[in-house]
């Protein structure tokens, strides 16, 4: 039996959260480059800070001042700024609305062309953008960063003041493409992208012919993103790769993290783009013996997903990106089913050979470098996905093993009686299942909430529950519930909590509501704090927006006079579910006063809990019970 780490309760008990236009004048013409010198780089900045990250990158602009423009080194960059998120001037220019072409020079800009209001989201403006930078700009080695909020496979940006409009892969590929053939380049040396989620195999595979090496993450990105500051490598040694700019990338993403206290879930890696080739036919190969073996292995491959670390994940299914490590679910597989290990191991080396360089945090330990879509189930598969390029092997493999899920056709049948015991870790619950069932299994988990007089049950967290080998599975809930506290209301709260017992670092995730002063709804906010069970001691802990546009979360900075209302999930005897917040009242969100405890259910306390196994056709079948708390 794995019970919660007791150190846990302890660590949340004591969390309490660390989240922590203007009339310059334009230049007539961009000043001429320093070009054709030996590893002389131009560095362009695609900033589409026209979105609430626009602070963060604000900050971002005078990292990149504190290098400036110099011998050997042009940095270059298009900014998209709103109206109301911060009006702080930066590298000496006051702020503006819309969007500017800078130099970058040392601790200030010389505005090139006031653009005004433009869709970054428009693969034309990213191309002009490239196109003006090279041209104009020569030099030996060209990078392109993107910095905004990212999705994965969906893409990257959200122009707020465009709809929300932002760049699909194939808008990427269209707008860097049509600029590189503009400029008369061949391809980027580096391609960046400081946002969330971007480190993926649909990323780099799609992209591969626009450059030689990208950087991104697999995770969320803390909101500080990159220290560009590292862009002093090139202007410090004129000989300096593409692979010493990558290197310096990460290790100053590490360093500014470890700074900010959130280095705990970090990724961050470069990828060799010109052996995507190598992992686009390793995949394929690997895809197509499972493919041929597919009566067999539902579920091994669900058991290994439900094992192998994922990236952007929420307690609400409709918010979560279902990206999986591809490296780590590869050699699960091949550990487990013999016939596909040589394929497996081909796989493994080609994503090794690809990723060159990464860094992960204490909650993304053994992060690969690079991730891919894999929703547990067809119900939560994306139909837009089928539109990308360069999956085809994967999505091939998706519609089998899908496929073999729907032929499961019947839910496991679980023995109604279920065991369950007070216990010095709180309560245990253990289900039976049948055996033919139980073989289909992937995943279990508990949860538990109080009952109501109308007989729903108001949830108030899930964790792990364990699969053995006999056909059951078990898990134990400690008997306290997480509260909120602003230090005048006091309010219950959701609390999903999973992790690895082996290092004993755990994840709790939070959902929120957001809400300004006078009610008006602000979005859906993630509080994710990391907790070593082993001290007690809270990690970190991030604040994250879901963006609707996106599809994905990035870090935020509530404002201390809003309101943040926790939620908690009502189940209806019906079998109905529906999210709703704790109160009416809500909380001031100002984070570095709010307090986090876990008090234990008051005895007497009626109390359900709940175990549910999934099979890897996505079918459940759960088994429960009612108990008074003693």
């Amino acid at each position: 039996m794995r019970a919660r780490p007791v150190a846990l309760v302890t660590a949340l008990a004591l969390l309490t959260t660390l989240a922590a236009c203007s009339a310059e004048p334009e230049a007539a013409a961009p000043p001429q480059a320093s070009a054709g010198e030996s590893g002389s780089w131009t560095i362009l900045t695609y900033s589409i800070a026209d979105t609430n990250l626009e602070e963060y990158m604000m900050t971002d602009l005078e990292e990149i001042g504190d290098v400036g423009t110099q011998e050997g080194l042009n940095l270059v960059a298009l900014v998209d700024r709103a109206s109301d998120y911060t009006d702080q001037s930066v590298l000496g220019l006051d702020d503006w609305e819309g969007a500017k072409l800078l130099q970058i020079n040392q601790n200030e800009a010389t505005v090139l062309k006031d653009e005004g209001d433009i869709n970054t989201g428009d693969p034309s403006v990213l191309a002009d953008f490239l196109s003006f930078g090279i041209e104009n700009y020569p030099a030996d080695h060209y990078a392109l960063v993107l910095s905004d909020h990212g999705a994965s496979w969906p893409g990257v940006g959200d122009d707020e003041s465009s709809e929300g409009d932002g760049l699909s892969l194939a808008e990427l590929n269209d707008g860097i493409s049509s600029g590189l053939a503009t400029a008369g380049l061949e391809k980027l040396d580096l391609l960046g992208f400081d946002a969330c989620l971007m480190a993926t195999y649909e990323v780099a595979s799609s992209l591969a012919p626009l450059a030689n090496r990208m950087v991104a993450s697999q995770e969320l990105e803390p909101g500080h993103g990159w220290d560009y500051r590292a862009f002093d490598t090139v202007a410090d040694d004129g000989q300096a790769t593409v692979d010493e700019l990558a290197g310096a990338i990460i290790d100053g993403f590490e360093a500014q993290a470890t700074d900010e206290g959130d280095e705990s879930e970090i990724t961050l890696s470069e990828i060799d783009l010109t052996q995507m080739d190598k992992v686009d036919r390793a995949l394929k190969a690997f895809t197509d013996v499972l493919i041929e073996n597919a009566s067999g292995i539902g579920p091994t491959v669900g058991r290994s997903l439900a094992q192998t670390l994922g990236f952007g994940q929420s307690p609400d299914p409709d918010q979560d990106s279902f990206m999986t490590d591809l490296s780590i679910f590869t050699s699960q597989v091949g550990v487990d089913l013999l016939f596909a290990s040589d394929a497996a191991d081909d796989l493994t080396r080609a994503i090794n050979s690809a990723v060159l360089d990464r860094v992960d945090g204490q909650a993304t330990k053994g992060a690969t470098g690079m991730s891919i879509y894999f929703p547990p189930s067809e119900p939560y598969f994306n139909s837009d996905y089928t539109e990308l390029p360069n999956v085809g092997g994967w999505m091939d493999f998706l519609t089998t093993y899908y496929g073999k899920g729907a032929e499961i056709g019947t839910a496991p049948v679980i023995d109604p009686n279920a065991q369950v015991s007070f216990g010095p870790d709180g309560l245990t619950i253990t289900g039976f299942f049948d055996a033919d069932t139980a073989a289909n299994l992937s995943s279990a988990y508990i949860r538990y909430g109080t009952v109501e007089a109308d007989g729903s049950v108001t949830f108030l967290g899930e964790e792990d529950a364990f699969l053995g080998d006999d056909g059951s599975a078990e898990g134990t809930y400690d008997l306290t519930h997480l509260t909120l506290s602003d230090g005048y209301d006091t309010m219950d709260a959701y609390l999903s909590l999973y992790g690895d017992y082996d290092t004993g670092i755990f994840t709790a995730d939070v959902p929120l509501s957001y809400y300004s002063p006078d009610d008006e709804y602000g979005g859906d906010l993630l509080l994710s704090a990391v907790i070593d069970s082993n001290t007690g001691e809270t990690i970190s802990s991030t604040y994250y927006i879901y963006n609707e546009e996106t599809g994905s979360y990035g870090e935020f900075a509530p404002e201390p006079d809003w309101i943040i209302v926790p939620q908690v999930l009502n189940v209806m005897p019906d079998g109905t579910e529906q999210w709703y917040l704790t109160g009416d009242v809500g909380l001031y969100a100002d984070v570095d006063s709010l307090v986090y405890d876990l008090p234990p259910l008051e005895s007497g306390t009626q109390l359900y809990i709940q175990l549910v196994v999934v099979d890897f056709g996505g079918n459940t079948a759960s088994v429960s019970a009612t108990v008074t708390v003693p």
